[in-house]
């Protein structure tokens, strides 16, 4: 695992638009759900959107998550997170949601998202697309690194980023893999 050794818990950043249609809330809350129910800590920026249906889902599969939150107020969190920290640096919590994580799934897509997705990739943690955004990679090594796996349903981006997360797998958007 990248983000730390000292536990064999993966923790996995889900991420996406803050505001969203039916089919991410859901796409969202079922990742969530299936990170809880195979053991692994969602971690998010703590608002609404994907960020709450996966906050939600976790609740749901009875696991824990954790939200960095972009303001310095608790009480701004969404009110399915177990853990909310407020960090007050704005968007740059991004790197922080995804510097806690062992493996990153994005949700759909929004200007934020996309900034989540190149920190992981730039970071080295493994990334799984569920919809939104195409990101290429896989350019001259090391320079720059495997885009992300691309996931039809959330069980797909579920097993992909906790294969990638707890080394059982290799492949496009895990380091070492092609």
């Amino acid at each position: 695992m990248s983000a730390s050794t000292s536990s064999s818990v993966p923790y996995v950043a889900v991420v996406g638009p803050g505001d969203v249609g039916p089919e991410e809330d859901a796409a969202a809350e079922a990742v969530g759900r299936l990170l809880a129910e195979r053991g692994a800590v969602v971690v998010c920026g703590g608002l609404g959107g994907v960020m709450a249906a996966a906050a939600r889902g976790a609740r749901a599969g009875g696991g824990v998550s954790v939200g960095l939150l972009p303001g310095r107020d608790r009480a701004a969190a969404n009110p399915y997170l177990s853990i909310a920290l407020p960090t007050g640096m704005g968007q740059l919590r991004n790197g922080l949601v995804v510097a806690a994580a062992d493996a990153v799934i994005a949700v759909g897509g929004s200007w934020g998202t996309l900034s989540e997705v190149a920190l992981a990739l730039r970071a080295g943690r493994p990334v799984v697309a569920l919809g939104g955004w195409r990101v290429a990679g896989g350019g001259p090594a090391p320079v720059v690194p495997p885009g992300p796996v691309e996931a039809d349903s959330p069980e797909a981006a579920v097993t992909a980023a906790l294969s990638a997360a707890t080394g059982t797998g290799t492949g496009p958007g895990r380091p070492g893999g092609s």
